[in-house]
């Protein structure tokens, strides 16, 4: 004879839940606990991805190296022969100028049109600002 299962969940669960303190009775044991600890916790690697980028800053990371290697193809290439960005932090882009007549001519004349395009091509929270130094 075949007794009719509860459609409801509720009802599933607590009868789970009366069997389980049955056995435990009978048993004179609880291993709830013990199976609680040997469920499996694991989650897909995909599910925790995104939250180790966002925690290592990969994605501003690569932004910061793609500015490095873009360089030389969004700069003129008479002042990229002189000037090469060495790094950026907190929005800053750090420069090196191989001399300061170069730096003078840079800063004074095409701070600008640098700042303009690399703010352009990455936008203006990634560069706000450029600092260039002899080096």
């Amino acid at each position: 004879m075949n007794i009719p299962r509860a459609i409801d969940p509720a009802a599933d669960a607590l009868a789970a839940e009366a069997r389980r303190r049955a056995l435990a009775e009978w048993r004179r044991l609880d291993l709830d606990p013990m199976e609680r600890a040997r469920k499996d916790t694991s989650r897909p690697i995909s599910d925790l991805m995104p939250k180790v980028s966002d925690k290592l800053g990969l994605e501003r990371r690569r932004a910061e190296t793609e500015i490095v290697r873009v360089w030389n193809h969004l700069i003129d290439p008479t002042i990229a022969a002189h000037a090469q960005p060495t790094g950026i932090r907190n929005g800053t882009l750090f420069v090196t100028v191989d001399n300061s007549v170069w730096l003078s001519e840079i800063v004074r004349y095409r701070r600008r049109e640098i700042l303009d395009r690399l703010q352009h091509s990455f936008g203006r929270e990634m560069v706000a600002r450029i600092s260039f130094r002899v080096g």
